[in-house]
């Protein structure tokens, strides 16, 4: 069954070299249970499809092999649209199999994303987890993966520099979305939201400024785009915070490859230059809009 669902997803028929291995929206029943009976002859009954989900879906969505829901993000959990797709990373690997660059390719994909088998391994993988430390001096230790590092800088690199005392509300972990949740200081600061896929990966509040930072990491996709930056301002209406809207980048090649995507009135953050922001806006520079400055008042 994994292995009919990847060749479904990849849109690969028995006849198809793996170079014609594409990246498209496929759901579970019409898409993929379809495309395995039409070109494999493996006819699945209706009632499988939560096998499907539960037992190679999931399990390739930790995988970081395929991605829940890219297409329309803000789908509610069960919508009828529900929908995977190959994640961009893994498309590359799987073009190149059978080709000289096979093994270069899943060496890097292993190196950004972390391995399955570690995340699953419990304590034979302690020594591959990443160590973050929280202000105040806990610990505490996310899965391997170069979004997860990315995460661990946002907290340890950028936050002292440029939200000195914040409180950290929220940390997501690629294979743990809700590692650090704060529900108390989240509903304080007025996030409605029960469900952790509506939170932007890193969440910190600045009491003494009650400003609030909203942060998505960035190794391959989700920007503070103008639609991300409208879902979050509509879901912290009732906020009385000042929000701050920032995209952390491991680096300039990946910030180049979104630069067209990302919303005005937001921050960028590099990893790899981490004692500057790029600023999106021309009238003023980091923190909540002032009403006076952009009235001219």
């Amino acid at each position: 069954m994994s292995c009919l669902t990847l060749l479904a997803l990849a849109g690969v028929k028995p006849k198809d070299a793996w170079k014609n291995a594409k990246r498209s929206r496929t759901s579970v029943s019409k898409g993929i249970m379809t495309f395995v009976r039409d070109h494999y002859g493996k006819k699945y009954a209706e009632n499988t499809r939560e096998t499907f989900r539960r037992q190679v879906l999931h399990q390739f969505v930790q995988a970081h092999l395929v991605q829940y829901n890219p297409f329309e993000p803000e789908l509610p959990t069960n919508s009828p649209r529900a929908h995977y797709a190959l994640h961009p990373d893994a498309v590359s690997v799987l073009q190149s199999f059978g080709g000289p660059r096979w093994e270069a390719e899943v060496k890097a994909f292993k190196e950004k994303h972390g391995s399955l088998a570690f995340i699953y391994g419990g304590h034979r993988a302690e020594q591959t987890l990443i160590a973050i430390t929280l202000r105040g001096g806990k610990k505490i230790k996310m899965s391997p993966g170069l979004h997860n590092v990315l995460e661990k800088a946002v907290v340890e690199e950028f936050a002292p520099r440029f939200a000195p005392g914040a409180e950290l509300l929220y940390l997501g972990d690629t294979a743990k979305k809700g590692l650090l949740v704060d529900a108390e200081g989240l509903k304080e600061v007025g996030f409605p939201v029960s469900d952790h896929d509506k939170l932007p990966d890193v969440v910190l509040f600045d009491r003494s400024r009650n400003w609030l930072y909203l942060i998505e990491a960035v190794t391959s996709h989700g920007p503070m785009t103008p639609k991300r930056l409208v879902e979050l301002k509509a879901l912290l209406k009732n906020s009385k915070a000042g929000l701050i809207f920032v995209t952390a980048f491991p680096d300039r090649t990946e910030f180049r490859k979104h630069i067209a995507d990302i919303a005005w009135e937001t921050e960028v953050w590099l990893m790899d230059i981490p004692e500057h922001m790029i600023h999106f806006n021309g009238d003023r520079f980091f923190g909540p809009r002032n009403p006076d400055i952009s009235s001219g008042k």
